[in-house]
């Protein structure tokens, strides 16, 4: 339940702290990169603050500062099995009158100076997900708009155990999985199918165009949602035994892709060119603060 928590968490912090567009490389003023101490057996807390001064992360696994770094999703990074277990605390200092949209840059300019990271990059053809309007129409009703009062700080959090696993995004927005079921407060249709990736055997594309944020909840058996914990650790590199394994084979995940069918999406198998970024070297340890 840890590695879910952490896959799901890592597919927000891109979209939801920093959005996609490329910046100009800048670098922060101070950083402080400390191993991370454990945290209790069977739980996981996962933390990220961004505001006008600092970035502070919690709990973190070296794959995913690459993941945020390089503007990455899961499918998108081929590297060292033991980049997804080896965790830090980073602590850095943004300069003043720095824009949001540089943090990134900065986060990826730390990783290179202080792990020695290099990389290239490879397009692959990859099996996807495209998740698109069902054949009835999109059903969901979007949230009214809320005013926009300026750049606010971010608060982006996890937290998981048995019970199951939620993802705050702050303003009443999350993602949650347990139950049986995906619910979603206040989300767009990107972030979930960017959520959703952490829990299926291929990257969920986004293709519906639909706009604005939504409240919904996916229901699935409890076949099919033991097979998607599974599925989600095997994709964070889990080495599980025989009898887990034999627990995936046979489920087709019909009752996930039904539910979403009656709030009219879909997830249509399909290949796509996938650009790969490839870790060529990475320094187990940082260099000194």
């Amino acid at each position: 339940m840890k590695r879910i928590c952490r896959f799901v968490l890592s597919g927000a912090l891109c979209a939801a702290a920093f959005g996609q567009s490329p910046a100009e490389r800048a670098e922060f003023e101070v950083a402080s990169i400390k191993p991370s101490p454990p945290q209790m057996p069977n739980m996981a807390s996962i933390g990220l603050h961004v505001d006008g001064a600092q970035l502070r992360c919690n709990y973190l696994p070296l794959r995913e500062y690459i993941r945020m770094a390089y503007r990455l999703k899961d499918n998108q990074i081929s590297g060292p099995d033991w980049i997804d277990t080896t965790r830090f605390d980073i602590a850095a200092k943004i300069p003043e009158g720095i824009a949001r949209d540089k943090v990134l840059d900065m986060l990826q300019y730390l990783l290179e100076d202080r792990f020695s990271l290099k990389t290239h990059h490879e397009t692959k053809e990859l099996p996807v997900y495209a998740l698109v309007q069902a054949k009835g129409g999109f059903k969901l009703q979007a949230l009214p708009a809320e005013p926009e009062d300026g750049p606010r700080a971010v608060d982006v959090s996890a937290s998981g155990g048995p019970g199951g696993v939620t993802v705050s995004f702050g303003d009443g927005a999350s993602f949650s999985l347990g139950n049986n079921k995906f619910t979603i407060k206040k989300l767009s249709i990107e972030q979930f199918a960017s959520a959703l990736s952490r829990f299926t055997d291929r990257e969920v594309v986004d293709q519906t165009n639909a706009p604005g944020k939504y409240d919904f909840s996916v229901d699935m058996t409890p076949e099919d949602y033991r097979a998607v914990l599974i599925r989600s650790a095997i994709k964070a590199g889990v080495v599980l035994p025989p009898e887990a394994m034999r627990l995936v084979e046979g489920q087709s995940g019909e009752s996930l892709f039904l539910s979403l069918q009656q709030v009219g999406l879909k997830m249509e198998s399909r290949k796509a060119p996938v650009e790969v970024t490839v870790v060529d070297q990475i320094a187990k340890t940082a260099k000194e603060n």
